[in-house]
């Protein structure tokens, strides 16, 4: 097969600082797999797993080796990230997975995400003057911050349902860790170090800390007991004595003494729902991601129609033509995102107009080549005639075919900073990703709309989305992120970098990545983007910022099948991370 090296040093391309060098395919547009790129993907025989943690990744692979299947893996790595990466694995929070079942040739959206407790109402963070401020701790940072818990019942329930193993075999691994301790590494030494919220919350203090408040070194050991003892009790008695349970009880407990909110009768009514996918297609691929409450996916295949509508390839990637385009499309697509996502068990999402050929192609008319169109300009479309930021994923792919893609969050790093006595278990602040009014933005700068203001037992509006990449009916590669509102950019820029500029998995994840999410107007650009490239798009009118997030525009987590091999790639934005194949 036929290639071209294109460098991107000319045109106004990528720096010789930015590493991504893809290789164009002539003949083809399908994803390259050899080694003449500079990012080389790990490669497995029998599998491969991606996630933010080496020490989980090669658990998962362990698992595999044993005989589980990819769905025993991921959840095995659901658990021990909760042990080996507190800021964002978790039991506490929730999340959304995509799992592909191989002997049914069926992909599945499982919605794990938490709801707001019966209590829970839009008015619970206003004071007496119908203010609020965004960072009192009651709102971000306490026990009333935290909505209901759905990642173990998540976990457990994809085992139960399609897993070869039992609950309590995929938990051993994560109870040896928080039992017999884990080797601070840099990354979690720094995590806690630079993280003094926790210290506010007396349990968090014991658990993340010493015993004179300072804190864990590089290289020493730290052991989780009341964790070990949380995950010896849902191995022993199931996913009940979490929501009904020794646990349940030492949870409410806990929020009856700070002023939560969270019941006996919330946590044993929370359910997992399997919810049909969004589907969608890019040019021959098909594109499988999580729907409402999650905006990631319908977001994502939006874009994705929208681009398809601009000789992508042509203007080359990271082109002041392609990067502008792209964020035009982006734009597009969150402004629709303010109005129309919510909760679908409690207000109808128009996912199909949204994600209509038509309607994209009315959006891509109004992209001019040569002019930004001022975010005050943009309002979400009319759709009525078109009707029929702490978080970590990873992925997983086994022999059979069978996938596991899943993103999940404690929302801020550490998530409230409260752990539950007695439990190890860190707590959400998801009421933070609910809208508060129409003119107030969320954590992550996010609008809303009435959709996704807080009610009881509503789940808040997500960008988390898994997304899955098929062709000719068979599933090839998954993906996914962390990063709040730039989930959906990072995982679009990552299918767009595969599927149309022909990169391989690594060079698709290292490329420097854009972010527009219409407001604030501001168009965010990582570093590797060359002057040239910046000059021409001020002078079309993009008001250029600098992202200065330190975790960067995400951390994609991929892994692809090809020809009988297993190709897994783990962004280097976030230390620590690490692809393991399965032999």
């Amino acid at each position: 097969m036929l290639r071209k090296l294109i460098i991107l040093l000319v045109a106004s391309n990528f720096t010789v600082t930015n590493i991504a060098i893809s290789f164009a395919q002539e003949q083809s547009s399908e994803p390259l797999f050899e080694y003449s790129e500079i990012n080389h993907p790990v490669i497995g025989s029998k599998g491969m797993v991606a996630s933010h943690n080496a020490l989980s990744s090669e658990i998962t692979a362990e698992i595999m080796r044993n005989g589980g299947n990819a769905i025993d893996a991921g959840a095995a790595l659901g658990f021990a990230l909760a042990v080996t990466l507190p800021r964002a694995g978790n039991v506490g929070g929730g999340g959304f997975m995509l799992i592909h079942v191989a002997k049914l040739n069926k992909t599945i959206a499982v919605d794990f995400r938490e709801f707001a407790p019966e209590a829970a109402n839009k008015n619970m963070f206003f004071d007496k003057n119908g203010e609020v401020a965004v960072m009192d701790p009651s709102y971000r940072f306490s026990h009333k911050s935290s909505a209901v818990p759905g990642s173990v019942a998540g976990l457990a329930h994809i085992v139960e349902n399609y897993g070869t193993m039992t609950l309590a075999e995929v938990l051993e691994p994560a109870i040896r860790l928080a039992r017999d301790g884990i080797v601070v590494t840099y990354d979690l030494a720094a995590d806690l170090s630079r993280s003094v919220r926790l210290k506010n919350n007396a349990a968090a203090l014991k658990k993340f800390y010493k015993p004179d408040g300072s804190n864990y070194e590089v290289g020493e050991l730290f052991k989780q007991p009341d964790l070990a003892w949380t995950l010896s009790e849902i191995a022993q008695n199931g996913v009940d004595a979490f929501y009904k349970g020794s646990i349940a009880e030492k949870i409410v407990a806990d929020m009856e003494a700070h002023n939560g909110i969270i019941t006996m009768k919330d946590l044993a009514a929370y359910k997992v729902i399997e919810r049909e996918p969004v589907r969608g297609t890019f040019r021959d691929y098909d594109i499988v991601a999580v729907p409402a409450p999650s905006s990631g996916g319908t977001h994502v295949i939006q874009m994705l129609n929208i681009l398809e509508n601009f000789p992508l390839k042509e203007m080359g990637p990271g082109s002041a033509e392609a990067i502008h385009v792209t964020a035009e499309a982006m734009k597009l697509a969150f402004a629709d995102r303010s109005k129309y996502l919510g909760d679908p068990d409690f207000v109808d999402i128009p996912t199909e107009a949204l994600i209509n050929k038509e309607y994209a192609k009315s959006l891509a008319a109004k992209i001019s080549l040569d002019r930004a169109t001022p975010s005050e300009e943009i309002a979400p479309g009319n759709l009525s005639i078109y009707e029929s930021d702490e978080t970590t994923h990873y992925s997983v792919v086994d022999s059979e075919g069978n996938m596991v893609g899943n993103t999940y969050t404690l929302m801020f790093s550490f998530g409230s900073g409260v752990v539950i006595e007695g439990t190890g278990i860190l707590m959400n602040n998801n009421l933070g990703n609910f809208t508060l009014r129409p003119d107030i933005p969320d954590a992550f700068g996010l609008m809303g709309s009435e959709n996704n203001m807080i009610s009881p037992f509503r789940r808040p509006v997500s960008s988390m989305s898994p997304v899955l990449v098929s062709k000719n009916g068979i599933p090839f590669l998954m993906t996914g992120t962390p990063g709040g509102s730039k989930i959906i950019s990072a995982n679009m820029q990552m299918i767009l970098n595969v599927l149309e500029y022909g990169m391989n998995i690594g060079d698709a994840s290292v490329a420097p990545r854009i972010h527009h999410q219409w407001y604030p107007e501001e168009l965010l650009l990582e570093g590797g983007i060359s002057p040239d490239t910046i000059s021409l798009l001020r002078q079309k009118g993009h008001k250029i910022n600098f992202n200065k997030n330190s975790a960067g525009m995400g951390s994609l987590q991929s892994v692809m099948s090809k020809d009988g091999l297993f190709y897994g790639y783990s962004d280097p934005r976030r230390p620590g991370a690490k692809a393991v194949g399965v032999e």
